[in-house]
């Protein structure tokens, strides 16, 4: 394949879809490229064969096949072959939602990240087979591509089955965490649950869950709590928050207003709840 790029359309309607495509392309030899200023999108970049080497935030990593590099808007980079052809393929994007579908597939900041297989480049090539059809949703079917193409990073990403072993020794925890959401709970007794120590605890819950374990109990009880208001509706809102482990209805209140953005007796009203 010859090398291309493409552009996409970038205008007031595309900018309200939650990610959108800018560009798009393949080098059958990436040349050096610096950017002292950065670019001002999100990129993307795979490399299929050769050799080539990243500068971004004072760190110099090496790219070769199986590995890419992400770049955030606004980031000074560089970056140049080593070993010719540096054959590569890549996407830039933006949107309301590209930060947050990257830090979903634990993407936080600039670098180099090892993937899996051709499941991610397969979603790039269709980029560019779609880009010659010149449909009149094209803008749409991108949007489309790039949203599965950020979930499917979660997966691709080597190093993503730590975060399932660390899910599974979780597990005990958040299966206790379901069976006594009605109970007092403390972070001694859950870091017992999985034999572990409370800080090796909440290490494993934020690298996980991104939260403390404690914020992840209330959590699940405004969620059972809004369930309840629903099923037992008969039943008055300090009753409810006795049912999800809260003995004081003020505290009660309070954590449900945190987590919906509303006090329980709006809740109810909002939905028609007497």
């Amino acid at each position: 394949m010859d090398s291309k790029i493409i552009f996409g359309k970038v205008d007031e309607r595309t900018t309200q879809l939650p990610v959108y495509v800018t560009t798009a392309g393949y080098w059958d030899h990436q040349d050096e490229m610096e950017r002292s200023e950065g670019f001002p999108d999100f990129q993307y970049h795979q490399v299929i064969s050769g050799e080539g080497e990243l500068f971004v935030d004072g760190r110099h990593m090496r790219v070769g096949p199986g590995y890419a590099f992400v770049l955030f808007p606004g980031v000074p980079h560089s970056y140049r072959p080593l070993k010719a052809p540096w054959e590569l393929v890549w996407v830039s994007f933006n949107g309301r939602e590209a930060e947050r579908m990257l830090t979903y597939g634990g993407i936080h900041d600039s670098g180099v990240r090892q993937v899996n297989g051709e499941t991610l480049l397969s979603k790039l090539w269709a980029m560019l087979v779609i880009a010659e059809s010149r449909q009149e949703s094209l803008e749409l079917e991108f949007s489309k591509l790039l949203y599965s193409f950020l979930l499917d990073l979660s997966q691709q990403l080597v190093g993503a089955g730590t975060m399932d072993r660390q899910l599974d020794r979780l597990a005990p925890v958040l299966r206790y965490i379901e069976e006594h959401l009605h109970e007092p709970l403390t972070l001694q007794e859950l870091a017992d649950t999985a034999m572990i120590t409370p800080q090796y605890l909440c290490l494993l819950f934020k690298k996980t869950l991104n939260m403390r374990p404690m914020m992840y109990v209330n959590q699940e009880r405004i969620n059972l709590s809004k369930a309840l208001l629903f099923r037992e509706s008969g039943k008055r809102i300090q009753e409810i928050g006795q049912m999800v482990g809260f003995d004081h209805p003020s505290y009660f209140s309070a954590q449900f207003k945190r987590y919906t953005g509303m006090s329980p007796e709006q809740f109810k009203q909002l939905h028609g709840l007497k």
